[in-house]
Formats: structure tokens, sequence, C-alpha cells
């Protein structure tokens, strides 16, 4: 069986933020076979702008795309802000947009809120966004509901929230195997 690689998407740049808590947490998680790799440079992307895209993309740019064109899933790890995802993280999908390297990629998407709605807005979001770009939202995707008294100094302690993200995980590998 090949190793497959799995690249995780942080909305967030705040030091003790609770969505990259998850993103850490997933990739210390992952079943046998599977690697995840949690992307730190997203606050490197510039604001997209398409006449750039079109006359030469930056150098993080086409790293970031080639990044998600070579995993076999994408974990988007997102907080919710005015109803929906952080402006860091919809210009990382705008970058990718033209590109299409979303498209029937399976991607499942975290939102960790400290509200009782688990982030549901930004999760309801990113789902019609990443469908618009033509991906495998996985409707495994997960809430994560006052999430402050499940994670402690950076780290997801809460069993329960533990074990989720593990079945997460494996819903993303199935659906990279089934993929026709």
């Amino acid at each position: 069986m090949t190793t497959l690689n799995f690249v995780a998407l942080c909305g967030s740049l705040r030091a003790g933020s609770l969505n990259s808590a998850v993103a850490h947490a997933a990739a210390a998680l992952c079943p046998p076979g599977v690697v995840l790799t949690v992307d730190n440079g997203l606050d490197a992307l510039p604001f997209f702008n398409p006449d750039v895209e079109q006359a030469c993309p930056p150098p993080v740019v086409a790293a970031h795309r080639a990044r998600l064109a070579a995993a076999d899933a994408v974990l988007l790890a997102s907080p919710e802000y005015a109803r929906g995802t952080s402006g860091m993280l919809k210009n990382a999908l705008e970058w990718v947009v033209g590109s299409g390297d979303l498209v029937d990629k399976p991607v499942a998407v975290v939102t960790a809120s400290p509200s009782t709605t688990g982030g549901d807005r930004a999760q309801a979001w990113l789902a019609e966004t990443l469908g618009m770009m033509g991906a495998r939202v996985l409707p495994e995707s997960l809430r994560i509901p006052l999430a402050t008294n499940k994670i402690t100094d950076g780290r997801v302690t809460d069993e329960e929230t533990l074990a989720s993200l593990r079945d997460l995980l494996e819903a993303m590998a199935r659906a990279c195997r089934t993929v026709s």
C-alpha cells in the first residue's frame, strides 16, 4: 500500500489558535499509511490578484499550489469570522480556484470554536465554496463546539474530540482509496 499524503491548512494566525491545535493533533493521529503535513505558510501568500495569476504567479503561490496538487486529500481547520472563514484561508483558496488543484480531491473541514455552534457558519461557507471549486467535501467534516473546554495549552485534550478526529482521518483515507 502506498502512503497517502494529506495537507492541512489552518485559517488562523493567532498564537494559541484552537484550529492550529486541531490541525497539529490531526497530524499526530494519522492512521497507518497516512502522513499529514500542516502548512504554516498561508500568511506568506500575497493577496489574490487575477492579473498576477494570469501573468505569472509568484513562487510562493506556485509552491502553495504544488503542495495542494501533490496532496491526496486536504484538511481545512478554520475559525469562524463574521459568519464565514478567515480572510487568510479565503485568500489561500482563491489562489487555487483557477488552477483546479482541489477538483475531485477529498477535502474535510474542521471548525473549532468557543461558541456552542462550533463554527457551523464557517463550515457551511467553506462547503459551498469548496463545492463550487469542484472539491469532494466529505460529509464527515467536523464541528468542535465549546473548543476552549477541549483544547488546553495548544493541545486537544478531549478524548471524544480526538476520537472524532481519528474517524475523520480514516474517512479521508477511505475517500482517497475509493477514487475511480
